[in-house]
């Protein structure tokens, strides 16, 4: 082969090369254009589903899966807004499609335990709560634990296993009001009342009171023998909930 016929095969496939790099960026573009895309409708569809707009949240979310159908986080909000919805097939379909695209997404895990929780298969939602508590890029890991813990006690007997959740979530995060009741009711049914009552005044000190507190709080000074302060519950409790069943309870004084 003549130098000049060397020269021109290897300017083809310099033509060549270039033209399949472009190509391949040309791609690359569109799908960093369609991510880009999905990732904004849904992020938009999680803010109106925050707000309770359901029917445009699913708008948003189906034009992100249109955009990109490989977008995990897009099924994991569709997931929690068909779990809302009580479309329980579609919210299973859709949180199952999630972790099929990305297995590590904490999230993910955390809601499709969330949801498994609330239709009784305990043991696989906790599961899903330790898969996601696995992941150390997970930014709430206090979440978990705190689900794990609720839906631990809906277990006959398992409320040990309950509390060490709840302790670990507190210590990532003292200031949860759900993990602080639970950790207080656990106590008084076991009949810790002064400890019991450590984690109630420490609810009580970082969130509204609902009856189901109040009603807590006035049994364990009852139990305690503190009539000052059990009275003082009392009287929150009618004068904020007096339709509640547990002002009921108080005003017939059935306090077990």
């Amino acid at each position: 082969m003549s130098m000049k016929q060397n020269l021109m095969r290897w300017v083809s496939l310099l033509v060549l090369g270039a033209g399949l790099l472009a190509v391949g960026m040309a791609l690359a573009d569109e799908r960093s254009d369609s991510r880009s895309r999905a990732q904004a409708h849904a992020e938009l569809g999680a803010a109106y589903f925050a707000r309770g707009q359901m029917g445009v949240a699913l708008d948003e979310l189906n034009e992100a899966v249109r955009a990109d159908s490989g977008y995990a986080p897009a099924y994991n909000i569709l997931g929690l807004i068909y779990m809302t919805l009580r479309e329980d097939g579609k919210a299973e379909e859709n949180f199952r499609r999630s972790l099929s695209l990305d297995s590590a997404d904490p999230d993910a895990h955390n809601n499709y335990g969330w949801f498994l929780c609330q239709r009784g298969q305990i043991d696989e939602s906790v599961r899903h709560f330790m898969a996601a508590l696995k992941n150390p890029l997970y930014a709430t890991p206090e979440k978990s634990y705190l689900n794990a813990g609720i839906c631990s006690r809906k277990k006959d007997n398992n409320d040990a296993e309950a509390e060490d959740f709840l302790l670990k979530s507190i210590r990532i995060q003292a200031r949860q009001p759900q993990a602080l009741f639970h950790l207080a009711d656990i106590n008084f049914k076991r009949g810790n009342y002064a400890e019991a009552k450590k984690f109630s005044e420490q609810l009580s000190r970082i969130a509204q009171p609902t009856a189901e507190s109040l009603w807590l709080g006035l049994r364990i000074e009852h139990k305690l023998g503190d009539r000052n302060a059990e009275a003082s519950y009392g009287l929150q409790l009618r004068k904020m909930f007096p339709d509640s069943s547990e002002a009921q309870a108080v005003r017939s004084g059935k306090y077990e």
